[in-house]
């Protein structure tokens, strides 16, 4: 097979970008002046292009590649697995599918006990809201604003951003406030008071809905795409105790936060609960090949021993994808890639971008859990006021053209580089965040 640029000339990335324009329709975006940036290869934390710049990872991609790029023991068992099957339909039992989902299971708190199988985090957080339906035979869904669960139908309703409104053709979700305090939708001045107004608000929501109307709680355990918010203490305990007492399952959706993430295996661990479903993907495998999944209590795993589940892809349980899941969870165990995830991410990272808030008056804030971080940037500090959406493009480019791969949503930084990243390399991307915001120092209003 010839490649369409393949020739004797070398590649550059004019030639990839002009490849791509003519002929690949882009997610959330309008497609008329779209300038993607090409990627021709990547090792650990760093990526390269065509025409030989480098760059920092300070993105994870889309907050997945937790075991870095092209990791050699990954790599070789997709490969062993390609040698010996590519792809089996889901109905049969296969020897990576089953190793994988153990793997999972051994991983989640006790009670759990199976793993459903999907390709991505917006199936998984659909197929554990079918669960949850059938389990209990209620309807409705409660899931937050402030969130984002997939682009699927059910998922990107139960999505409390602005991306859900031209997609509301789902049934049966209502959503509520969920805490933040530095923008408190509860004039609270405290974290206490921000959870305990929270959890108030949600608990006069579910009464307002009725209880016995609700079949779940679809929450992520720190929001990822909204801002890196990370629950105030006691909420997400408050949170289980609410589905308790009225009978509703939770959902905790861990497909950016989970393994590794935030210096945990799950992040809910942080926060002393246990949910009845967890749905994950991206960091399972570090994003190699597309998979992810639902890990089902035991109660809920059992009730569908005599009840037939109305689910299923053709691709659950894709060979390549779960020997890329075995490898990933051996070599994170091996290599103690979470345990660097919070001594990095708690120590050498959070302390920089502290520092950085203490120098740079455009960071409102700092809030984050391991290599689960956020700068928000504003414009005023008392005010808050964000900073434009034009500025931080304008900001984006110039961490790219520094040589750093930055996350930028809204008027945030996501400060997610791989769960890998040496202590060095963080110093590195604090330099490059310390000289660009400083270009930016008079769009500040002290």
């Amino acid at each position: 097979m010839k490649l369409a640029l393949q020739s004797e000339m070398a590649i550059t990335n004019d030639d990839v970008r002009q490849l791509d324009r003519s002929y690949v329709f882009h997610s959330w975006s309008m497609q008329g002046n779209l300038n993607p940036m090409v990627i021709a290869g990547a090792k650990g934390c760093e990526l390269w292009d065509y025409d030989g710049n480098t760059y920092l990872d300070f993105s994870s991609q889309l907050v997945n590649v937790n075991i870095g790029y092209q990791h050699p023991r990954v790599l070789a068992a997709m490969k062993a697995q390609l040698e010996a099957l590519t792809t089996i339909a889901p109905a049969t039992a296969n020897l990576a599918r089953g190793e994988a989902a153990k793997r999972i299971v051994d991983l989640a708190p006790e009670g759990f006990s199976k793993v459903f199988f999907t390709n991505a985090g917006a199936d998984a957080n659909e197929n554990a809201m079918r669960m949850a339906r059938m389990y209990t035979g209620r309807d409705k869904i409660f899931s937050a604003y402030r969130s984002y669960h997939g682009n699927t139908g059910s998922a990107i309703v139960a999505t409390g951003d602005w991306r859900r409104v031209p997609n509301e053709y789902a049934r049966g979700h209502v959503h509520f406030f969920n805490p933040y305090l530095y923008r408190s939708e509860f004039n609270a001045t405290t974290e206490a008071e921000e959870c305990q107004r929270a959890l108030q608000h949600l608990r006069r929501m579910i009464e307002s809905e009725g209880p016995t109307s609700i079949a779940a709680i679809l929450l992520e355990s720190v929001p990822g795409t909204a801002g890196v918010l990370v629950p105030p203490t006691g909420y997400m305990q408050g949170v289980r105790a609410l589905a308790d007492e009225f009978g509703i399952m939770l959902i905790v959706d861990e497909v950016m936060a989970g393994f590794g993430r935030t210096g945990s295996w799950f992040a809910f661990e942080q926060d002393g609960i246990v949910p009845d479903l967890i749905t994950f993907a991206k960091g399972v495998n570090a994003g190699y090949v597309p998979a992810g999944g639902v890990i089902i209590s035991e109660k809920i795993a059992r009730y569908f021993d005599d009840h037939f589940f109305a689910g299923g892809l053709t691709y659950s349980g894709h060979p390549l994808a779960m020997s890329a899941i075995v490898a990933t969870l051996d070599t994170m165990k091996e290599e103690k890639v979470v345990e660097n995830a919070a001594t990095i991410g708690n120590g050498v990272l959070r302390s920089g971008l502290e520092t950085l808030a203490g120098k740079h008056a455009l960071i409102g804030e700092v809030r984050g859990r391991g290599m689960f971080q956020a700068l928000e940037l504003v414009t005023n500090r008392k005010s808050k006021t964000p900073v434009a959406a034009a500025d931080m493009g304008t900001i984006k480019s110039a961490l790219i053209n520094a040589g750093l791969l930055p996350f930028v949503v809204e008027n945030r930084i996501h400060v997610v580089p791989p769960c890998t990243i040496s202590a060095a390399e963080v110093q590195k991307g604090l330099a490059i965040f310390d000289k660009v915001l400083g270009q930016f120092s008079d769009l500040a209003k002290l």
